[in-house]
């Protein structure tokens, strides 16, 4: 069997062959996850080793491309590099160029967590903290990114839910190292809030990977939303997505739109309430109208009682009803009835047979006249229990006359 002679290279040719092998082999660029190990800088760029639990490889962002990073990856982040490979054939060096970085999820969760753990005892999440939003208020400032398709929709949903509160969009970066604008465009709207009239702020980001939403999860930003004068509500990412900054918000909403929901009233809501409580007043002034009607019917009747004609007229009623009763119960009424007045000689009334006796002149009074008479005979009663017995009996016969 006949051998095939050996390839015959130098050490630049082997070194070449080996570069075009890997340019040709290998992908022009690729993702790599791994943990960065000994980072520094040197003549403006980053060098790095990129290692996992049994290898590692050299790294470098060039000075051109570190300005452009999201992050600048610190000892021990995990990470998600876009990359290529560099081979330099002078010296066999093989080294991944990093064109971009992002820090990988465990990487953004274990700096949740630490920034959270260095918070909680601060007071900076409880709930006793957190402010009340204004109930309907006359104007809102919103920080996000502009444009931007959440912006679209949170300027959407409130001219549909309340017009007349006024909107101030603040655009801001949201991806990125972008922590330390958000703070100073925070703190420069929280100083001219009273100046703009806004009573409340949203702080908004659309959706994104957990990674995408790292740069709400800072410390300086938590404490900027603790001490800023105006409520804050968060609308970050999705539903399932909670930063830093959405436990420090006073209210915490599940997305931008939902934000606004929470923020403003809805205008049909109100609406209908304010026809309910129209329906409400027109009834409760109805009966207050209908109160005042009987009372004022009742002040007429009063008023039209005290006018001097019907005084008048009561009072010629009144004495009408006296004279009847004067003539009902006068002497001569009974006179003319038939009864007669008995007087004795001295001309007082006499009330009681008891008081007559035989042989006494008398004067009856009649209705039309008067008549002298005699006692003849007195009889009286039988007397009541406890009362004397009668001493005589007699009768009366007419005066100038004699006779038993």
């Amino acid at each position: 069997m006949t051998e095939l002679p050996l390839q015959r290279y130098s050490v630049s040719s082997l070194n070449r062959a080996v570069g075009s092998l890997l340019e040709r082999g290998f992908a022009p660029r690729f993702l790599l996850d791994a943990t960065v190990s000994r980072p520094q800088l040197k003549k403006g760029h980053l060098w790095m080793t990129l290692v996992d639990d049994s290898a590692s490889i050299s790294a470098v962002v060039w000075s051109s491309q570190l300005a452009r990073l999201a992050v600048q990856p610190a000892e021990g982040d995990g990470v998600v590099v876009v990359g290529k490979l560099n081979f330099w054939a002078t010296r066999a060096s093989l080294c991944v160029q990093v064109l971009d970085l992002r820090p990988s999820l465990s990487s953004v969760l274990r700096r949740f967590e630490r920034v959270r753990d260095q918070l909680a005892p601060e007071g900076l999440f409880d709930p006793e903290r957190k402010r009340p939003l204004p109930a309907t208020p006359g104007c809102i400032a919103l920080l996000t990114s502009a444009p931007s398709s959440a912006l679209a929709d949170m300027l959407r949903t409130a001219a549909e839910r309340w017009p007349a509160t006024r909107v101030v969009v603040v655009p801001i970066p949201v991806q990125g190292n972008v922590e330390e604008q958000i703070v100073t465009a925070l703190e420069h709207l929280d100083r001219r809030a009273a100046a703009l009239g806004v009573e409340a702020i949203v702080l908004a980001r659309g959706g994104g990977s957990r990674e995408d939403l790292a740069v709400f999860d800072g410390e300086q930003l938590a404490r900027a939303i603790a001490a800023c004068g105006l409520p804050v509500v968060s609308g970050i990412g999705h539903e399932d997505d909670i930063t830093i900054a959405d436990l420090v918000a006073d209210l915490r909403a599940a997305t931008p739109t939902a934000a606004l929901v929470a923020l403003l009233p809805d205008r049909r809501q109100a609406r209908s309430a304010l026809l309910q409580l129209r329906r409400h007043l027109g009834q409760v002034l109805g009966l207050r109208l209908q109160g005042e009607r009987q009372r004022l019917g009742r002040l007429q009747e009063r008023l039209a009682g005290l006018h001097p004609r019907t005084q008048l007229e009561q009072r010629r009623d009144q004495l009408q009803r006296s004279r009847l009763l004067l003539q009902a119960l006068s002497p001569q009424h009974a006179l003319e009835r038939g009864f007669c007045l008995l007087r004795s000689g001295g001309g007082g009334l006499v009330r009681s047979a008891g008081e007559l006796r035989p042989g006494e002149a008398v004067l009856l009074q009649l209705a039309n006249g008067e008549a002298d008479a005699e006692i003849l005979r007195v009889r009286c009663q039988q007397p009541a229990p406890g009362q004397p017995s009668p001493i005589r009996q007699s009768r009366a016969r007419p005066a100038g006359k004699t006779g038993a």
